[in-house]
């Protein structure tokens, strides 16, 4: 490598990665740019937020989840099943 092949950014020296010529790995590159474009779309939002979003959340639907007022036997399909012997 000369030092013509080497690039400064913001202060410093960096040389372009060889790989990226190949024609193999420029789709790779596109595939993880992409992902990079779509995760930079995504809202970011503070853990705190999220967190108090999602007790707000539990809180408001507590009286329809089964695992704190259970369920009715007729309507639990893991309820354990009869066993009939006959004689």
């Amino acid at each position: 490598m000369t030092a013509g092949d080497q690039q400064e950014w913001d202060g410093v020296l960096f040389s372009p990665a060889p790989y990226l010529s190949s024609s193999s790995n420029v789709a790779a590159m596109r595939k993880v740019v992409q992902q990079l474009q779509l995760e930079a779309r995504l809202n970011c939002v503070k853990v705190s937020q999220a967190a108090t979003d999602l007790k707000q959340f539990c809180l408001q639907n507590a009286q329809h989840d089964p695992l704190l007022t259970g369920a009715s036997s007729s309507t639990n399909p893991f309820r354990p099943q009869k066993v009939y012997s006959f004689l």
